[in-house]
Protein backbone atom coordinates (compact mmCIF):
# COMPACT_ATOMS: atom_id res chain seq x y z
CA UNK A 1 0.00 0.00 0.00
CA UNK A 2 1.20 3.21 -1.28
CA UNK A 3 1.98 6.21 1.39
CA UNK A 4 -0.89 9.14 1.05
CA UNK A 5 0.78 11.96 -0.33
CA UNK A 6 -2.41 14.21 1.00
CA UNK A 7 -0.46 13.58 4.22
CA UNK A 8 2.40 15.87 3.53
CA UNK A 9 2.40 19.93 3.84
CA UNK A 10 2.21 22.00 0.21
CA UNK A 11 6.16 22.77 0.84
CA UNK A 12 7.41 19.40 2.53
CA UNK A 13 9.64 17.55 0.37
CA UNK A 14 9.99 13.72 0.57
CA UNK A 15 13.55 12.74 1.38
CA UNK A 16 13.65 8.80 1.75
CA UNK A 17 10.42 7.01 1.74
CA UNK A 18 11.67 3.80 3.12
CA UNK A 19 10.09 -0.36 4.23
CA UNK A 20 11.70 -2.36 6.70
CA UNK A 21 14.36 -4.54 5.67
CA UNK A 22 13.62 -7.06 2.94
CA UNK A 23 15.15 -9.69 5.69
CA UNK A 24 11.93 -9.01 7.90
CA UNK A 25 9.67 -10.68 5.27
CA UNK A 26 12.41 -13.46 4.78
CA UNK A 27 10.64 -16.02 8.37
CA UNK A 28 7.10 -15.21 7.20
CA UNK A 29 7.55 -16.26 3.46
CA UNK A 30 9.23 -19.60 4.77
CA UNK A 31 6.29 -19.89 6.97
CA UNK A 32 3.63 -19.75 4.00
CA UNK A 33 5.35 -21.28 1.94
CA UNK A 34 5.96 -24.30 4.51
CA UNK A 35 2.10 -24.28 5.05
CA UNK A 36 1.88 -24.82 1.32
CA UNK A 37 3.43 -26.80 1.13
CA UNK A 38 2.46 -29.09 3.67
CA UNK A 39 -1.69 -29.25 2.34
CA UNK A 40 -0.32 -30.13 -0.89
CA UNK A 41 2.02 -33.30 0.86
CA UNK A 42 -1.22 -33.90 3.13
CA UNK A 43 -3.19 -33.71 -0.76
CA UNK A 44 -1.28 -36.15 -1.97
CA UNK A 45 -0.62 -38.40 0.58
CA UNK A 46 -3.41 -39.18 2.50
CA UNK A 47 -6.10 -42.05 0.83
CA UNK A 48 -9.16 -40.31 -1.29
CA UNK A 49 -11.71 -42.01 0.84
CA UNK A 50 -14.15 -40.37 4.03
CA UNK A 51 -10.86 -40.91 6.29
CA UNK A 52 -8.59 -38.91 4.11
CA UNK A 53 -10.71 -36.08 3.25
CA UNK A 54 -11.71 -35.04 6.78
CA UNK A 55 -7.67 -35.70 8.02
CA UNK A 56 -6.93 -33.51 4.76
CA UNK A 57 -9.66 -30.88 6.08
CA UNK A 58 -8.00 -30.77 9.57
CA UNK A 59 -4.03 -30.48 8.03
CA UNK A 60 -5.38 -27.99 5.86
CA UNK A 61 -7.31 -25.74 8.64
CA UNK A 62 -4.33 -26.25 10.66
CA UNK A 63 -1.58 -25.03 7.95
CA UNK A 64 -4.29 -22.50 6.73
CA UNK A 65 -4.35 -21.01 10.15
CA UNK A 66 -0.78 -21.04 10.56
CA UNK A 67 0.11 -20.22 7.43
CA UNK A 68 -1.72 -17.02 7.51
CA UNK A 69 -1.02 -15.64 10.88
CA UNK A 70 2.67 -16.24 10.88
CA UNK A 71 3.33 -15.90 7.20
CA UNK A 72 0.82 -13.64 5.26
CA UNK A 73 -0.15 -11.60 8.28
CA UNK A 74 3.39 -10.35 9.10
CA UNK A 75 4.07 -9.86 5.49
CA UNK A 76 1.05 -7.67 4.54
CA UNK A 77 2.00 -5.60 8.15
CA UNK A 78 6.02 -5.63 6.74
CA UNK A 79 4.63 -3.74 3.12
CA UNK A 80 1.82 -1.26 5.12
CA UNK A 81 4.89 -0.17 7.38
CA UNK A 82 6.38 2.94 6.49
CA UNK A 83 9.36 5.06 7.38
CA UNK A 84 9.30 8.56 5.50
CA UNK A 85 11.83 11.40 6.24
CA UNK A 86 10.73 14.59 5.18
CA UNK A 87 12.85 17.89 5.36
CA UNK A 88 10.46 18.72 8.47
CA UNK A 89 9.78 15.56 9.49
CA UNK A 90 9.76 12.04 10.11
CA UNK A 91 6.43 10.19 9.76
CA UNK A 92 6.11 6.51 11.10
CA UNK A 93 3.09 4.38 9.62
CA UNK A 94 1.92 0.97 10.32
CA UNK A 95 -0.95 -0.81 10.49
CA UNK A 96 -3.11 -3.06 8.20
CA UNK A 97 -6.98 -2.21 8.93
CA UNK A 98 -6.46 0.20 11.81
CA UNK A 99 -3.39 2.72 10.88
CA UNK A 100 -1.04 4.28 13.14
CA UNK A 101 1.11 6.94 12.08
CA UNK A 102 3.42 9.42 14.27
CA UNK A 103 5.16 12.76 13.68
CA UNK A 104 8.65 13.67 14.72
CA UNK A 105 9.42 17.29 13.61
CA UNK A 106 12.96 17.17 12.98
CA UNK A 107 13.53 20.80 15.47
CA UNK A 108 12.51 18.22 18.26
CA UNK A 109 15.03 15.66 17.52
CA UNK A 110 17.71 15.46 20.73
CA UNK A 111 19.89 12.36 19.24
CA UNK A 112 19.41 9.11 17.04
CA UNK A 113 21.33 5.89 17.69
CA UNK A 114 21.91 3.33 15.65
CA UNK A 115 22.63 -0.25 16.69
CA UNK A 116 22.89 -3.39 14.43
CA UNK A 117 24.35 -6.93 15.22
CA UNK A 118 26.52 -9.05 12.73
CA UNK A 119 23.73 -10.28 10.98
CA UNK A 120 22.34 -6.12 10.51
CA UNK A 121 25.73 -5.64 9.29
CA UNK A 122 26.12 -7.93 6.58
CA UNK A 123 22.52 -6.85 5.17
CA UNK A 124 23.05 -2.94 5.38
CA UNK A 125 20.20 -2.06 8.28
CA UNK A 126 19.54 -1.85 11.66
CA UNK A 127 17.59 -0.53 14.27
CA UNK A 128 17.25 3.58 14.46
CA UNK A 129 16.16 4.91 18.32
CA UNK A 130 15.31 8.53 17.75
CA UNK A 131 15.09 10.54 20.79
CA UNK A 132 13.43 14.12 20.89
CA UNK A 133 11.85 16.68 23.22
CA UNK A 134 10.09 15.18 26.14
CA UNK A 135 11.00 11.84 26.37
CA UNK A 136 9.52 10.57 23.02
CA UNK A 137 11.23 7.83 21.86
CA UNK A 138 10.56 6.18 17.79
CA UNK A 139 12.18 3.20 17.09
CA UNK A 140 12.54 2.38 13.43
CA UNK A 141 13.65 -1.61 12.80
CA UNK A 142 15.24 -3.11 10.40
CA UNK A 143 16.14 0.08 8.12
CA UNK A 144 17.67 -0.73 5.45
CA UNK A 145 20.57 1.48 4.35
CA UNK A 146 20.94 2.53 8.16
CA UNK A 147 24.33 4.50 7.82
CA UNK A 148 22.81 6.43 4.51
CA UNK A 149 19.64 7.06 6.96
CA UNK A 150 21.10 8.53 10.16
CA UNK A 151 23.72 10.54 7.81
CA UNK A 152 21.07 12.53 6.02
CA UNK A 153 18.99 12.45 9.88
CA UNK A 154 21.89 14.12 10.99
CA UNK A 155 22.04 16.72 7.66
CA UNK A 156 18.42 17.25 7.87
CA UNK A 157 18.42 18.24 11.59
CA UNK A 158 21.36 20.56 10.79
CA UNK A 159 19.48 22.28 8.24
CA UNK A 160 16.19 22.44 9.82
CA UNK A 161 15.74 25.62 11.66
CA UNK A 162 15.67 25.88 15.09
CA UNK A 163 12.52 27.74 17.22
CA UNK A 164 15.37 29.05 19.85
CA UNK A 165 16.86 30.98 17.53
CA UNK A 166 14.31 33.06 16.05
CA UNK A 167 13.49 34.20 19.98
CA UNK A 168 17.08 35.12 20.65
CA UNK A 169 18.27 38.73 19.67
CA UNK A 170 22.09 39.42 20.25
CA UNK A 171 22.94 42.80 21.57
CA UNK A 172 24.88 44.98 18.96
CA UNK A 173 28.60 44.84 19.09
CA UNK A 174 29.99 48.35 20.57
CA UNK A 175 31.71 50.24 17.85
CA UNK A 176 34.87 52.37 18.49
CA UNK A 177 32.94 55.35 18.08
CA UNK A 178 30.75 54.99 21.29
CA UNK A 179 33.85 54.21 23.54
CA UNK A 180 35.25 56.41 25.64
CA UNK A 181 38.98 56.56 26.95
Amino acid sequence: MAFPDEVLTDEEEVVLHLHPHWKTAIRPALVAMLALATTAFAWVMLPQNTGGFLAFAVVAGIMGYYGIRYGVGPLVAWRCTHYVVTDERILLQDGVIARERRDLPLNRINDHLLTQSLLDRLFGCGTLTIDSIGDQAAVLTAVPHAHQLQTALYELIEQAPNDDEDDEETDPAPTSRNRRR
